[in-house]
């Protein structure tokens, strides 16, 4: 089908959605929230020479940072040490506050695979001086997700999930080693958040996170099923 243009302006960003199918999933998007789970395992936090929290570290995203349908990262000109960490990501479709985490399984049916792309030299520099993680977590882009699948297909305590660069496996996780478990996650968040139908919660890496470079090829898989692919540009 040929070709329409949408165009948006949503604050200060203007964008161009090039078909229905495309702005039909952009604005699936719109106005959610993106939360970010760092250290929530124990080997990665042992690689980073961090110390391990008493509770769930947070950060967030912006949409801006999606990064869809297996399009290319462009790597950006403001860091020279751009790294993977790849994250199971939680969808979650019903509106919740002060959610008891008993109940915290209810508020979603989907999941899927996700890169934090992290500008590790900025991070470090905001970090030494105590200062947000911002832009090294936020900046556009940094945020590819696969398509969502229904949690009832796993075993969501005991889920293995992967990250291939060039084909050589660099990060192998397991969400039974998560410090904070998805649910426990679900009710922290919702004390002080209102979490809203379309939110995604990218819900931590495990230990291998490396440098990406131009012409690196990245895969993700849930199990053995690959799920997204990012080449870099």
């Amino acid at each position: 089908m040929p070709a329409i243009l949408f165009y948006f302006s949503n604050g200060n960003c203007n964008t161009f959605i090039s078909s229905t199918f495309e702005l039909c999933n952009y604005k699936n998007y719109l106005a959610m929230k993106i939360f970010g789970i760092g250290r929530n395992y124990a080997a990665h936090i042992e690689e980073l020479h961090n110390e391990r929290p008493e509770e769930p570290v947070i950060f967030t995203k912006p949409e801006t940072a999606l990064l869809t349908r297996n399009r290319p990262f462009f790597y950006p000109g403001f860091s020279n040490d751009i790294h993977f960490e790849v994250e199971i990501v939680l969808k979650i479709d019903k509106v919740g506050k002060n959610i008891e985490e008993k109940f915290a399984h209810t508020y979603y049916n989907e999941i899927g695979i996700g890169i934090d792309f992290t500008a590790r030299d900025l991070q470090t520099k905001a970090k030494a001086k105590g200062l947000p993680w911002t832009i090294a977590k936020g900046f556009n882009d940094s945020a590819p997700i696969s398509e969502f699948v229904p949690k009832e297909n796993f075993d969501l305590q005991n889920l293995d999930f992967s990250l291939q660069q060039n084909g050589k496996v660099k990060q192998a996780g397991n969400t039974s080693l998560m410090l904070f478990s998805f649910d426990y996650i679900i009710a922290y968040l919702s004390r002080f958040f209102l979490l809203k139908k379309g939110d995604l919660i990218f819900t931590g890496t495990p230990k291998g996170v490396g440098s990406v470079a131009i012409g690196d090829t990245l895969s993700c898989f849930i199990e053995s099923k690959k799920m997204l692919q990012v080449i870099i540009k």
